[in-house]
């Protein structure tokens, strides 16, 4: 494991990409670090390509709400939603919308209990003992990325959500990510401003919700090392993020080159197969980079031994008069690992060797019929996976900034992500 980069260097990687600034797919800081990548890879000694993926993409503009009784709102447009210089209707509670109203929703944030957790994970990795109490606030409401869908059915000209059960004041939300046009205009407003406008209702007013859409393209960095079997394992992450994104996912980008420098380093001979490298674009629309790399290797697929997949080494944060504070604990770590016993076995034993405390190894299918992750589309191509992900409530907002990272868990995760590929030496694909 010597030539596994040390934190201070990872660290230093996700400062270079964050400090771009936002990362959505095709934003000018993206594309720089599309180049950025390509050239570590290539100082690593690593053959790399460019791989094209058209993306939509998206920029907001102004987003206000301006009621009649002259107060305004400010508010963050929701992605992919209908653009408009000013929609003007009633506002009522989405409870009471009728056809041609604007609808407000509540959203609070899912709270997951572990110990719920624990009865869906193939094993976990708990030294201190704390999935018993322990209680996760997820990035998502219970409707997940649907959340314009009731304002939809219900008629409604325009949304407005209400951030009201957040435990941070924020109104940068850049959900959903699902790259879906949404065709009515809609509003994200901070818990503070949502309840100005909520013992104001009903009442009337104007809805601003700037945005343009265009169609980009961009880049999969794809870069390949060989190894000493004719198979392949595939280590990918992905490159955009929805601000600049330092958890999602710059640490992703730091973990995946870490294993690439690694695995660079020593002979072929101690490959145990060949290595691809993979750095999506367009997570934050419906992962189109993973699609896409998908379509143009579809055939090679039958050669994959594993696709390890690492997402967001996080810090779980409290909130602190409306501030996000971060502890000095990691997010709890889902590994999703698919359902050979010998895969779930090595990762379980690596999890240990690592002191990747507060770790659960789970069915790729257990919360849904594919991993919540950027490589979830390899899983229904039949590619044996493990994809290592964490979901801080943080994790598609503004908030999600340097101080948030797992700095001491960054060489622990790189380390895994090399155990893992070690040992699938004299593996095949799909080998049970």
């Amino acid at each position: 494991m010597d030539h596994v980069p040390s934190a201070a260097e990872m660290l230093g990687w996700i400062e270079t990409v964050v400090s771009r600034g936002i990362r959505r797919p095709g934003y000018p800081a993206d594309a720089w670090t599309e180049r950025w990548l390509a050239e570590r890879l290539t100082e690593f000694g690593l053959e790399v390509s460019l791989e094209p993926v058209e993306v939509p993409r998206w920029q907001p503009g102004i987003g206000v709400l301006r009621l009649d009784d002259g107060t305004e709102l400010a508010g963050f447009p929701l992605p992919h939603t209908l653009p408009t210089d000013g929609l003007r209707a009633r506002i009522v509670p989405l409870a009471d919308a009728e056809p041609g109203d604007i609808a407000v929703d509540e959203l609070a944030f899912t709270e997951l209990p572990q110990s719920y957790v624990s009865t869906l994970a193939t094993s976990s990795y708990d030294p201190e003992g704390v999935f018993d109490t322990l209680i996760q606030t997820l990035p998502f409401g219970p409707r997940m990325m649907e959340v314009v869908e009731p304002a939809l059915a219900a008629g409604a000209a325009g949304f407005i959500g209400a951030l009201t059960g957040l435990p941070w004041e924020t109104r940068d939300y850049y959900v959903p990510y699902d790259a879906i046009e949404r065709p009515i205009p809609a509003l994200w407003l901070s818990a503070s401003d949502a309840r100005r406008l909520l013992d104001r209702l009903p009442c009337t007013g104007e809805l601003v919700a700037q945005s343009v859409t265009d169609t980009v393209t961009t880049h999969n960095v794809v870069a390949t090392l060989p190894g000493d079997s004719p198979h392949t394992v595939i280590v990918g992450s992905h490159h955009d993020g929805p601000w600049a994104s330092a958890v999602e996912d710059a640490s992703g980008i730091a973990l995946v080159l870490a294993a690439a420098r690694h695995w660079s380093r020593v002979p072929v001979s101690a490959r145990p197969h060949n290595l691809t490298f993979l750095l999506t674009s367009g997570h934050m629309a419906h992962a189109a980079g993973t699609r896409a790399f998908i379509e143009r290797h579809r055939p090679a697929l039958a050669d994959v031994v594993l696709q390890l997949h690492l997402e967001h080494a996080a810090l779980r944060c409290e909130a602190v008069d409306g501030e996000l504070v971060p502890t000095a604990d990691p997010e709890v770590r889902w590994w999703f690992t698919s359902r050979i016993p010998r895969l779930e076995k090595l990762v379980a034993e690596t999890l240990a060797k690592e002191g990747l405390r507060r770790s659960f190894v789970l069915p790729p299918d257990v919360f849904s019929p594919m991993p919540p992750t950027d490589g979830a589309f390899f899983h229904p191509e039949g590619v044996p996976l493990v994809h290592f992900l964490s979901a801080p409530m943080y994790l598609f907002d503004s908030a999600d900034t340097l101080d948030k990272i797992d700095v001491a868990g960054l060489e622990p995760l790189a380390r895994a992500a090399v155990r893992i590929v070690a040992g699938t030496a004299g593996w095949s694909p799909r080998q049970g």
